[in-house]
């Protein structure tokens, strides 16, 4: 087969040459990870490195300058069990200095490569293949949408190689799902540069989870795939640039926005949004006089909002901890006093939840709700009281039993007394080992061994 120049500037860098064609039609894309067998040779015939003769087939990233420049481009075009022989000139390959001792300066190299498999770049937060990206068309660099940013995309989600949406879409970057965006193509996008369109294959948990979607006849725990383009985006304004007064009103927007999605029951979305309030108020020391006593009151009652979301998530521990810091801004704050109580009974702990209720009616006698859960706390605490009461009492009758059985077991270990050397002799052991006198039959009391093996008289 004749040889193709798959050089961009079409100089006959990088030639390519099939000696047996691949499966298929697809090929392999920017950032995936490509597995190959090869054999590298000099123009002469000089075989320099084999991955065949090591027996251990070669893995690399496509398109991330991991090898030389002629092994992206032409790997690139090669398809699943394709066998080629790419000629690489210097200027593709190892250049001007070579790569001693193997590679001489100027060299043009040899490598017949067989492509025998790929994998999608991995985009998942813990890296189990869950998000793969295959790029269609390469993004203008240098930059990403981040959390925040406006994006403007097109998608088409597809079910089993059936589309079940298409559409044009605009939302803000971690707020996808108001307009229905999987999790999966929001993690994905915060990698995506603008213009840049890839298909990406997203598993069931950062798609439609374990639900699914009656809507679109996506069963629960399915896996889908997205066809998506970013078409532009516009990034969050810095807020290291912002004027305190303008921070102020952010982190305002921000909490309304979340409160807005708390009542439409979006609870993971309003914890997403309430969180972004504190990017805004971080360095107190922006704030001073007015703006001070507003920030903090911001900060509170953002802490208070978190953690009454994070009791509906069941997320305890976190209830905890914002309670904790709103209380730092305010010690006597009844919501938090109260909530943090909730946080305590459903951690088990009615103990520390008890001081909180009680803290709070010091601050508000007439709270009806925390007498009843300091009735509650009470009845808990009394019966786990009761409960290890028993479970005590079990535990000592055991080991009292265990006592008497190890005592008995000692008993039945210990020599006969009426055979010992103390007390009355038997008339199978005598002290020198010689038979009773007549005397000492008749007075078998008279003689006790003392501790060194000698006698003294007795009852005499």
């Amino acid at each position: 087969m004749a040889e193709i120049d798959l050089s961009p500037a079409k100089d006959k860098g990088v030639l390519k040459e099939i000696i047996k064609e691949g499966e298929g039609d697809e090929t392999p894309t920017t950032g995936c990870k490509v597995k190959v067998h090869y054999t590298g040779t000099l123009l002469d015939g000089t075989k320099f490195d084999s991955s065949k003769d090591r027996d251990k087939p070669f893995k690399f990233d496509l398109g991330r300058g991991s090898v030389i420049k002629a092994w992206d481009i032409g790997i690139a075009s090669m398809k699943k069990g394709e066998v080629a022989i790419l000629t690489c000139a210097p200027e593709y390959a190892y250049g001007k200095d070579g790569s001693p001792p193997s590679i001489p300066p100027d060299a043009t190299l040899k490598f017949e490569v067989e492509l025998l498999d790929w994998q999608g770049e991995d985009l998942s937060p813990n890296k189990d293949k869950s998000i793969e990206r295959f790029q269609i068309v390469a993004g203008k660099p240098y930059a990403n949408p981040e959390d925040g940013a406006q994006v403007n995309i097109h998608l088409v989600g597809k079910y089993n190689g059936q589309v079940f949406e298409e559409r044009d879409v605009e939302f803000t970057l971690g707020e996808g799902e108001v307009v229905g965006i999987v999790e999966g193509v929001e993690i994905a996008l915060q990698r995506f540069l603008n213009g840049e369109k890839s298909r990406l294959l997203i598993k069931s948990k950062y798609a439609f989870k374990e639900q699914g979607n009656a809507e679109f006849n996506i069963p629960p725990n399915a896996d889908v795939e997205y066809e998506v383009e970013l078409k532009s985006f516009e990034k969050e304004t810095g807020i290291w640039s912002m004027k305190p007064i303008e921070k102020i009103e952010q982190a305002k927007i921000q909490k309304e926005k979340g409160t807005k999605y708390f009542t439409s029951d979006k609870i993971n979305l309003a914890i997403k949004v309430y969180q972004k309030v504190f990017k805004y108020l971080e360095t107190k020391s922006d704030f001073e006089d007015d703006l001070a006593k507003e920030r903090d009151n911001l900060a509170l009652t953002t802490h208070l909002n978190l953690a009454l979301c994070y009791l509906k998530t069941d997320e305890n521990l976190l209830v905890k901890e914002q309670c904790t810091k709103a209380l730092e801004l305010d010690p006597e704050n009844e919501k938090a006093l109260f909530r943090r109580g909730q946080a305590h009974l459903k951690l088990a702990s009615p103990e520390d939840a008890i001081i909180d209720f009680q803290q709070v009616l010091k601050v508000q006698p007439k709270n009806t709700a925390a007498s009843k859960q300091i009735s509650v706390c009470n009845y808990l605490i009394k019966k786990q009281l009761a409960k290890e009461k028993k479970l005590y009492a079990n535990m000592f009758d055991k080991f009292a039993q265990e006592d008497k059985q190890k005592e008995e077991q000692k008993l039945k270990e210990q020599p006969d007394v009426m055979h010992g050397t103390l007390g009355e002799w038997g008339q199978e052991e005598r002290p020198g080992g010689r038979d009773a006198t007549a005397f000492e039959k008749e007075n078998p009391n008279i003689l006790m061994l003392n501790a060194n093996g000698s006698g003294e008289f007795k009852n005499m």
